[in-house]
């Protein structure tokens, strides 16, 4: 295949799919074993200094920020990240957890853009930066889950985007026409919250599903939160509906209102006033240790996060709970 241009950028996690068919075969177990935990036990067991980690979805929907919560508590400050969120992306760089970084937006939209991630890659703690189209970046998941080295597709070309990142323009051998090559991405832990989980790990989410099956197919270890943990019997009257299945899991954690103070669908709303504080709060540098302290670090897990929130906040954030 003939290379006509590629990106400035350096690819942060290159793609080694016969490594990762071999970590498969030899890590990923087809038994139906339990595996429920704490976030404490999985981040600790599965979770290690230096890895790349990638955390779905976009936005405040269904992301699994109990763990988030869980991997800043556990002060890892050496990690490389798909860095494509809003409220969790912006925690990440607040506590100066991730040096490289694949990166297509980090902000809070109506809110504006992230200070904290600015305040980290301007400082320099942020030591590499490509970057990629949101499209790019779910489809080099999509490509590492197919068990393909890259994908040829047309995003990016003739951007700024594509000059800055780590892919390649190639001649299609096929039409003779420019295509944009997406290298495969390999995550080392996988961080996703879903609707249900049975206890092996069989997953299942209500409303959009973004790239949570493309990302779960993409990492050696995949941590899941959960909603709720339900009997095998709920999965099985609906198995298609299991986005995840059992064997790409390696751990299970119940967190209802996981993704708080994002929201869940036929859940919960996202808590508005909390995200504007800390929006507001955190501008001013001088404010952000005091947010970290007061809701990550001096908080020991999820249970007790969740009555810092409060009970009456909680119930009027569930689907209908401003009306009962």
């Amino acid at each position: 295949m003939n290379v006509l241009s590629s990106g400035s950028g350096e690819l942060i996690q290159p793609p080694d799919m016969d490594a990762f068919r071999e970590w498969n075969r030899t890590y990923k177990s087809r038994e139906l074993i339990d595996k429920r935990m704490t976030e404490r036990e999985a981040v600790s067991q599965f979770l290690a200094e230096g890895d790349y980690i990638g955390i779905e979805l976009y936005g405040t929907v269904r992301a699994p920020m109990s763990l988030v919560r869980e991997i800043l508590r556990q002060g890892f400050h050496d990690l490389k990240c798909a860095g494509q969120g809003v409220f969790e992306s912006d925690l990440l760089a607040a506590a100066n957890t991730v040096k490289q970084l694949d990166w297509t937006y980090i902000g809070f939209e109506v809110y504006g853009l992230s200070a904290n991630a600015r305040r980290s890659v301007e400082s320099g703690y942020v030591q590499k930066i490509v970057e990629w189209s949101n499209a790019a970046l779910t489809w080099r998941f999509k490509a590492a889950a197919m068990g393909v080295p890259f994908l040829p597709t047309q995003v990016m070309l003739g951007t700024d985007t594509f000059k800055y990142s780590a892919a390649k323009v190639a001649e299609c051998p096929f039409t003779g026409k420019k295509i944009c090559l997406l290298p495969a991405l390999i995550l080392d832990a996988g961080f996703i919250h879903v609707s249900r989980a049975d206890k092996y790990g069989n997953c299942q989410i209500d409303g959009i599903s973004g790239f949570a099956a493309e990302m779960a197919r993409a990492s050696k270890r995949l941590i899941i939160s959960a909603e709720e943990i339900v009997d095998e019997d709920v999965i099985r009257s609906q198995p298609d509906r299991t986005i995840i299945p059992y064997y790409l899991v390696d751990a299970v954690i119940e967190a209802p209102f996981g993704a708080h103070p994002g929201e869940m669908t036929n859940c919960y709303e996202r808590d508005e006033q909390h995200i504007r504080d800390y929006v507001n709060a955190t501008k001013d540098e001088s404010n952000v240790k005091e947010y970290l302290n007061t809701w990550i670090y001096d908080i020991q897990d999820h249970k007790e996060y969740l009555e810092k929130v409060g009970k009456r906040t909680l119930d009027a954030l569930r689907i209908g709970g401003r009306d009962e």
